[in-house]
């Protein structure tokens, strides 16, 4: 499932991970999802890691925040660039090698917000079959798009039936964020 074009522009960025690095990297994304899941959120978690050090861990914050873009990778981009500005790194030579573990595909704004950033490589958990921009709704990642950042590599399906089911989880139980239903009451009419 991976592009051999844009793997093998990963490979010239120095990015390789092994399969054991993945998963153990996977394992606390997860762990954030399911921080997420128990503070109400819809569960995906995220880290990002630069030279084998996480810079930023994130979970879905927008019920918590009512602010809708604040997605997991959202808030894990916001704390790496902290963490640039905090140690004088330049962002983008930064995210140009950092990788991305995430639980669940991510949406189309996210997925537009890593290849401005030249995330090199994003490795996550289950499709995102609704609002995927890793190929499951649109290709953000590796698409032709002329001036809007670096396209990516994507590496799918670790611990995909976990996320599925912390997913499934949350989408019984009612969100008490949610707007109300606008069922409109029928109205007798007088003849």
């Amino acid at each position: 499932m991976e592009d051999t074009t844009t793997a093998a522009a990963i490979a010239a960025r120095g990015m390789s991970v092994s399969t054991e690095e993945r998963e153990a990297w996977m394992e606390r994304a997860m762990h954030m999802a399911k921080e997420a899941l128990e503070n109400g959120e819809v569960p995906v978690g995220c880290l990002m890691v630069y030279n084998n050090k996480v810079l930023a861990k994130g979970r879905n914050e927008v019920n918590q925040t009512k602010n809708a873009t604040r997605h997991a990778e959202m808030v894990a981009i916001d704390q790496v660039l902290e963490w640039c500005h905090r140690y004088g790194k330049s962002p983008t030579e930064v995210f140009e090698h950092t990788v991305l573990y995430v639980t669940v595909e991510p949406c189309i704004m996210c997925a537009a917000a890593l290849r401005l950033m030249k995330i090199p490589l994003v490795v996550y958990g289950c499709q995102n079959e609704r609002f995927g921009g890793c190929g499951s709704v649109l290709d953000i990642a590796s698409a032709d798009l002329p001036n809007t950042g670096t396209p990516f590599q994507c590496i799918p399906g670790y611990q995909a039936e976990e996320a599925v089911e912390m997913l499934k989880t949350f989408y019984k139980q009612e969100n008490p964020n949610a707007p109300k239903s606008k069922v409109r009451k029928k109205e007798g009419h007088k003849c």
